[in-house]
């Protein structure tokens, strides 16, 4: 069908789209400065690969496979090799095939890149369970086959309206499922695997440089703008609540993580401080177009709590999961995406369902 193609939504959507690509230098930073010193420069490059590795693969096979339409579980070969992802008729119109996604009001190559973004930062989020010990080259096969084998059909689950996640009315806005929980289960199976770092966890590993990664708390910070409000494919109110409910989402977890460190440890740290954000920032991810008023203050506040208590979980299974990954975004999209039922509130932005407390 003719895409009934609007100015406003596409330059909105231009800008979501750069934003979210900017998360993963952002995210190197973040992880990059948590690192020992003499691991920083492969921890940069690890996440930066993706952005070359990852892009190619989804306009090659991985697109395809999570928005074509091969049933419920995975897509098809109809857009391998972008075929068909933009397309024109005899008369000039763009038009759109993408299924399910007719009521789209931005070229269908602009959601192919919106999407390539998250399919990037996605794999690049693992990297910091396995930070300190990984070859470059097992990296680059890991998130390789991961990206095509796993992240593109979860993501068909639940963002390609063929999906049997979202055909059953699953609330996930901006990907708290397909990619925090999909990232952190994958983290934690591949610490499961590889072990733990030479000298864990006698030998004391502090972060070498904190300034830096406070600079990719507050890049991801900002990119998380495109990332939850570009998500309502449209320069709409929900796009504007879905942003003012990332920032107070992102605020409170701070809170919440640096009071209780305070309490437990005796001291707020500065790594307390951008871990709790980001913490915040993935609670708040599959809520962020469903909740309204003061709900993302006390999604954030209880995730940034959670978050901070789950740290406990690698040292109770004895897991050298270097960055806290499976604390942070394990936890975090599971925290969110079951806070949701409670917060979801069609009054806030007219979609989805009520939970609970609605």
């Amino acid at each position: 069908m003719e895409v009934p193609l609007d100015t406003g939504d596409t330059a909105w959507m231009l800008i979501a789209t750069a934003l979210v690509l900017f998360m993963t230098p952002g995210l190197a930073f973040f992880y990059g400065g948590m690192v020992r010193s003499k691991n920083m420069l492969g921890m940069l490059m690890q996440n930066f690969f993706a952005m070359g590795l990852i892009g190619v693969l989804w306009a090659v096979i991985g697109f395809s496979l999570a928005f074509g339409d091969g049933g419920g579980y995975i897509g098809n070969f109809d857009f391998a090799f972008m075929a068909d992802v933009m397309k024109f008729n005899g008369d000039g119109a763009m038009l759109n095939e993408l299924p399910g996604l007719d009521f789209l009001t931005i070229p269908p190559i602009l959601f192919f890149a919106f999407q390539m973004m998250f399919a990037i930062i996605t794999p690049a989020l693992i990297a910091g369970a396995s930070a300190d010990r990984l070859k470059f080259k097992a990296w680059v096969l890991l998130i390789g086959l991961w990206s095509v084998l796993v992240y593109s059909p979860l993501a068909h689950w639940v963002f390609s309206p063929e999906g049997w996640l979202f055909k059953r009315g699953a609330l996930d806005f901006a990907g708290g499922t397909a990619i925090h929980i999909n990232a952190g289960i994958a983290a934690l199976v591949l610490v499961s695997i590889i072990g733990k770092r030479k000298g864990y966890p006698e030998k004391e590993m502090k972060p070498h440089n904190l300034p830096w990664t406070l600079i990719g708390t507050g890049v991801l910070w900002f990119g998380w703008f495109g990332f939850n409000a570009g998500s309502a494919a449209a320069a709409n109110g929900q796009a504007a609540q879905a942003l003012v409910n990332t920032s107070l989402a992102a605020s409170a977890a701070m809170l919440g993580w640096l009071i209780v460190e305070k309490l437990k440890d005796g001291h707020a740290t500065t790594l307390g401080g951008a871990s709790g954000a980001v913490a915040g920032l993935v609670a708040i991810t599959p809520c962020a177009g469903f909740v309204g008023g003061m709900s993302p203050i006390i999604i954030g506040f209880i995730a940034g709590i959670v978050c901070y208590l789950a740290i406990g979980i690698k040292r109770a299974l004895k897991l050298d999961d270097s960055l806290d990954v499976i604390a942070v975004h394990l936890v975090g999209g599971i925290v969110g995406s079951l806070l949701l039922g409670f917060f979801a509130d069609t009054s806030a932005t007219g979609l989805g369902f009520d939970g609970v407390f609605f």
